[in-house]
């Protein structure tokens, strides 16, 4: 397997203490868990997706482990701008802020919140399951075009989490690049579902979730890879990294950087798994593998 060499990593406009990130969502409701998990090998952290007023999410059954991955309709539970007050701790750690909201005034007030204390902001574009958030935007390239803008004018680096629940990935990540993001995150959960034989009903409250995890890998690094061509600015691959090689696989489809979320439900350890494996002081510079596939 291709051994990196150490090193920071710059990335969209943030300085990473390597190429692993933790995935927004996950674990990343306290500072104390965004401290915990650089503390234990990420290279940087997303927070839980904030919006401009609390909300409890839905009702539960909320999440459904599956053979290979995760399937979720959690509906972007937060405390909206209570939060600001969890960063406090973190200093000038690479910690990017995930926003959401419903108009590109809405992510402007919540960027606001944070401008200053957060490394960068990454714009929920794209979860599934909450409507008139995430995916009911991230699917019209004028409004996705309309909210990064909104946010990249604050002067912060803007990171865009794109879905992959639309016919052409590439349209939604140039208008992102024409909005002013610096990143492109590829990519959020697939719409799916599950169905209780037992029970006859969905296993989830909301019916519909976004699945995670292993299974949606080759769909993530299909969409790296399209974007990779079509877009100018740095890509983050996100959607089943569970290890050193699948890192390094996400790189060769074009990602400078990968997000890692599902694989901590099984291993807490993942980032410290995966670096102990990755890396080494006489590998390869990273740039050498970013994109070779496409060569």
């Amino acid at each position: 397997m291709v051994v990196l060499r150490t090193g920071p990593v710059a990335v969209g406009g943030v300085t990473l203490g390597n190429h692993l990130i933790l995935a927004a969502g996950v674990l990343g409701t306290t500072g104390a868990s965004l401290s915990r998990m650089l503390a234990r090998g990420a290279g940087g952290v997303v927070t839980k997706s904030i919006g401009p007023e609390p909300k409890n999410g839905h009702a539960g059954p909320c999440v459904a482990v599956l053979d290979n991955g995760i399937l979720n309709a959690m509906g972007l539970p937060n405390p909206s701008q209570d939060f600001t007050g969890e960063l406090g701790s973190l200093g000038q750690k690479p910690v990017i802020v995930s926003i959401f909201g419903g108009t590109p005034e809405e992510f402007a007030e919540v960027a606001g919140w944070f401008k200053g204390t957060a490394a960068g902001f990454e714009l929920n574009l794209s979860c599934p399951h909450a409507e008139g958030y995430g995916a009911a935007i991230g699917v019209d390239p004028v409004l996705v075009e309309a909210c990064t803008r909104a946010v990249s004018t604050l002067g912060m680096p803007t990171w865009v989490k794109l879905t992959p629940n639309v016919t052409d990935i590439t349209a939604i990540g140039k208008a992102a690049e024409r909005g002013g993001a610096t990143a492109i995150v590829a990519i959020n959960t697939v719409k799916a579902m599950r169905i209780s034989t037992a029970l006859r009903r969905p296993v989830l409250g909301n019916r519909y979730g976004g699945l995670s995890g292993d299974a949606i890998f080759p769909v993530a690094v299909r969409c790296v890879y399209e974007l990779f061509e079509s877009c100018k600015i740095p890509i983050i691959g996100c959607g089943g990294v569970s290890t050193a090689d699948k890192v390094v696989e996400m790189m060769m489809a074009g990602a400078q950087a990968v997000e890692i979320g599902s694989a901590v439900q099984r291993d807490i350890g993942i980032f410290e798994t995966i670096t102990n494996e990755l890396y080494a002081k006489k590998g390869i510079e990273p740039g050498e593998i970013v994109g070779c596939a496409h060569e």
